[in-house]
């Protein structure tokens, strides 16, 4: 089978960049497909197009963000013809992917990421209203839908009225290697001072709220406890002059983006604050690293094990944690045996795109009434 992805991830660890986390999942991919095409959306410089076996990954080096769209479409039209189509959010690149399908004549399989039906997410921005219109076009154009969590098939089940296969497969997680753990030595010197540590790992950006964890951390921990944060971010500035403002700035330690196995090592307790998750890997992670984890009840917090708090009684709840709090987390339904099985399970999906006229009409507008 040869399948054509569409993929939106510009960051340093995918799809664009050999040798990255995501790269290899691809590889994998490939392997089981016999051949993957992946157009990236990129700007100029970001990235340079590289083959392995199996594998082609075509950044779109645009000029501007505006252009993604047609140059992907540039892009494909060099391209053999594939059997299915694969995008990885039903938003812009859903879009994008939608046309190409349609200019091929192939079925579309279309992944959801996030819970883009969250109130929380339409309140983000006007942009991230537009994107759920999108969403319900391309969703109901799919031949499949793939989703990260049942909390996201159930939203969307309810929202639309659809008559394909919705299924859900979590993100790959590599649980044994946050089981083994990573020490540090030195980075455990730096905080031995602290009898309690905290740990947010996240990005810094307004949907992961991190100031709701800074400020339970300020009204909560005593001052023998620290919080730390590991992330990048266009928040970081103003979340270090709030943790200043509040008189915890000597205790609260911005990492930077770095990877955060050590740091669950570290962690007595992991603080996950977010307005909305499609899963919530930072979730898994630290379960799986056996630390408690605090969090709002998005993605998979609950199904994993979570200890769940909303965000007006998340202070309450972190106190609460000191006096009877489990010290150890527990992951709970994590589905996959290993990492072949979920690889299978993903190829599995979209293989199981139809290849018939019914399957090709889901990429066709629907008729008048549905």
């Amino acid at each position: 089978m040869r399948v054509l992805a569409i993929s939106s991830d510009r960051s340093k660890r995918g799809v664009l960049y050999p040798d990255t986390p995501a790269s290899r999942r691809q590889e994998a991919y490939a392997a089981a497909f016999g051949d993957l095409d992946i157009i990236g959306f990129s700007q100029i410089g970001d990235a340079s197009p590289y083959s392995r076996e199996g594998l082609s990954v075509y950044p779109t080096n645009s000029s501007s963000r505006f252009f993604y769209g047609i140059d992907a479409l540039r892009i494909a039209k060099t391209l053999s013809r594939p059997d299915v189509v694969s995008v990885q959010d039903p938003f812009e690149a859903g879009f994008v992917a939608w046309l190409i399908a349609r200019r091929f004549r192939v079925p579309l399989h279309v992944q959801v990421h996030t819970d883009f039906l969250s109130p929380e997410y339409t309140k983000l921005s006007l942009l991230n209203r537009a994107r759920v219109m999108i969403a319900g076009f391309i969703l109901h154009r799919a031949a499949r839908i793939r989703v990260v969590s049942p909390r996201v098939k159930e939203s969307i089940e309810k929202r639309y009225a659809l008559r394909v296969p919705i299924t859900v497969l979590p993100i790959f997680v590599n649980i044994e290697a946050m089981r083994v753990g990573l020490s540090d030595h030195a980075l455990a010197a730096r905080f031995s001072r602290f009898t309690s540590k905290f740990l947010v790992v996240a990005r810094l950006e307004h949907e992961k709220n991190v100031l709701m964890a800074l400020l339970a951390f300020a009204n909560s921990a005593p001052r023998d406890t620290c919080l730390v944060i590991v992330g990048s971010g266009n928040e970081r500035e103003a979340l270090e002059n709030h943790a200043n403002k509040l008189n915890v700035g000597d205790r609260v330690f911005f990492e930077g983006e770095k990877d955060a196995t050590p740091y669950y090592t570290l962690a007595d307790l992991v603080l996950v604050s977010s307005l909305y998750e499609g899963y919530g890997i930072v979730i898994v992670e630290a379960l799986a690293a056996g630390k408690p984890v605090l969090s709002t009840d998005v993605g998979i917090a609950r199904e994993a094990g979570a200890i769940l708090a909303t965000e007006e009684h998340f202070a309450d709840a972190l106190a609460e944690w000191f006096k009877s709090g489990p010290r150890e987390g527990t992951l709970k339904g994590y589905p996959y045996e290993n990492f072949e099985e979920y690889v299978r399970s993903y190829c599995d999906d979209i293989e199981a795109c139809p290849h018939t006229k019914s399957g090709l009409a889901h990429i066709l507008p629907p008729s008048r009434g549905e």
